[in-house]
Formats: C-alpha cells, structure tokens, sequence
C-alpha cells in the first residue's frame, strides 16, 4: 500500500467522519486513527426530559421527524428503487420516510403525523447521528 492509498483513505474518513480504519491488503494491515475536534456550529443543547427526542418535535408550522439512532440514512429500500418519499407528497401517519442502517439493522422512520413532507434535510447515503432532523412535515 503507498502513501497515495493512504491519503485517500485518511479522506474518506474525515469525509465520512470515521475515527478509525484499518484496512487489510495480503499481508499488510494499516490502521487510521483520528480525533475529531467538535466544531463550533455542533453545539448540542440539551432537551428537556420531559419531551422524547423519539418522536418528532412540532415548532410551528411544521414537525420535524429527528433519527432516533446514529447509523447511515438510506432514501429508499434498495440502491436502484425509487425513494420512499420525495418533497410535495402528501404522507400518512405511520408512512415509511426512509431508513437508518445501524449496525447491520434497517430501522425505518416513519411520519407520525399526516401531513406535506416539505423538506429532506439530509441526503441519501449520509451518516447522521442521533438526534439529526431528517424531515420537515407542513401540517
């Protein structure tokens, strides 16, 4: 392995924000290990206890449906289908929004109010972590 393959790993991890890698070729096996510093606009604020980060929160005219689970959202069910949703549709309660692979486990995310999707925030193929808003419902 040259150092070419290196970098290219080490930005696939900054790009993926990984914080290990290794990376097996014959009989050389190269770990990539990194700290990552949290940036300035990552600034967590804590919720109050009394409302479940599970459901989506209401803030005004819309409902934002946040993951549930750090893991990589997945906008349809296999690689060439068509996406579960798309901007402008009308969904139903307990309508499946997409998906969030964790740990080899589909989690589907789901509407928990009828409503129009007005936004996907993230894209197809995205890490997101726990909390992460994932779609906006108009009312």
């Amino acid at each position: 392995m040259n150092e070419t393959d290196i970098r290219k790993y080490a930005e696939l991890m900054r790009e993926l924000e990984l914080t290990g890698l290794e990376i097996t070729d014959g009989d050389k096996v190269v770990r990539l290990e990194r700290n990552i510093q949290p940036a300035a606009e990552r600034v967590i604020t804590p919720t109050p206890a009394s409302t479940s980060t599970d459901a989506p929160t209401a803030t005004g005219a819309y409902i934002s449906v946040k993951s549930p689970v750090v893991g990589v959202f997945h906008a349809s069910p296999a690689e060439n289908a068509e996406p579960y949703v798309s901007i402008g549709v009308s969904v139903k309660k307990g309508q499946v929004l997409g998906i969030i692979e964790a740990m080899k486990l589909m989690n589907e995310i789901t509407a928990e109010e009828d409503g129009i999707l007005s936004e996907i925030c993230v894209a197809n193929g995205q890490v997101v972590e726990y909390g992460t808003e994932l779609f906006r419902i108009r009312r």
